[in-house]
């Protein structure tokens, strides 16, 4: 077998969309990695890292572009990967988009096998494509720390009776991948519960954050009583889920209604009063929900 023939013979696998026929490519301790695979990867990690790629794009395919011998035992190869995002992927939830990813490999093959794979491609274009956020900033400066945050809410004009908030501190960062799958399935399961008016997490440092608007101070008992919010506390009081945590209840002391900016004569009113109308007369622009 040709040195071209086996790199065919990767590509083929992958096309094929068989982690353990990717596997079986390569050769005893061959490696792979590329800019997103979080280092350098061999055996059965390979096929787990394929098998969560090809779980994220079922109809994940490579198209090559050009192939070519690259000196002894070596090839380099232009390819376009392509496939719809329709199932979670590193953490989280589908987009549903579909990718046309440039990218190139330089293969180098033992024998008939794959030595090693360094793949390369623009993890800009590849987050782009995936309709996702892209935000540079430092971890922290001084005091002060950098993060990201995650808000849901219905669209309920009702005042918040009481605000929950938690933090958790995850070990390692297989916590944080658990605490944010949990934080996923609460989110599905919190819009069920009649109370909720609206959530945001966020994550700064080495804390992850969770603050709900309910209407009452009784509304989020039930989620502690049953559901995934219930399993991941039993993970985390009598698994090994997270360092620290931290969880309350807040009552409101005081919240003012929102105020909206006139249209009319630009001036800033309480919408909840005057019958949602300006002191000019008009009537005011919907206000943002509390939540």
């Amino acid at each position: 077998m040709s040195t071209l023939d086996s790199a065919q013979r990767y590509y083929d696998a992958w096309n094929a969309r068989d982690s353990k026929a990717i596997v079986a490519t390569f050769a005893e301790g061959g490696t792979y990695e590329d800019p997103a695979s979080g280092g350098t990867l061999r055996g059965e990690a390979i096929g787990e890292y394929a098998a969560g790629l090809l779980a994220a794009f079922p109809d994940l395919s490579f198209e090559i572009v050009s192939v070519a011998e690259a000196g002894d035992n070596a090839v380099a190869a232009q390819w376009i990967m392509k496939g719809t995002n329709s199932a979670p992927f590193m953490g989280g939830p589908p987009t549903n988009k579909t990718i046309a990813l440039p990218g190139a490999d330089f293969i180098a093959v033992e024998g008939d096998r794959v030595a090693s794979v360094k793949g390369y491609f623009d993890q800009r274009t590849f987050v782009d494509q995936l309709g996702l956020q892209t935000t540079v900033q430092p971890f922290e400066i001084g005091p002060v720390q950098f993060g990201n945050s995650v808000r849901m809410n219905l669209g309920s004009p009702v005042k918040p009776g009481a605000m929950s908030l938690t933090w958790i501190v995850p070990r390692s960062a297989e916590d944080s991948e658990s605490i944010s799958g949990y934080s996923q399935k609460i989110m599905q399961e919190i819009a069920q519960n009649a109370g909720f008016l609206g959530i945001t997490t966020c994550a700064f440092g080495e804390k992850m954050f969770t603050m709900t608007a309910w209407t009452d101070a009784d509304a989020p008992a039930k989620m502690m009583r049953e559901g995934v919010h219930n399993e991941a506390m039993r993970s985390f009081f009598k698994g090994d889920l997270g360092a620290a945590a931290m969880t309350s209840v807040w009552a409101p002391v005081r919240i003012n209604g929102p105020h909206v900016r006139c249209t009319s004569c630009d001036q800033m009113s309480d919408s909840t009063k005057n019958e949602g109308k300006c002191n000019c007369g008009e009537v005011l622009p919907e206000a943002p929900p509390y939540g």
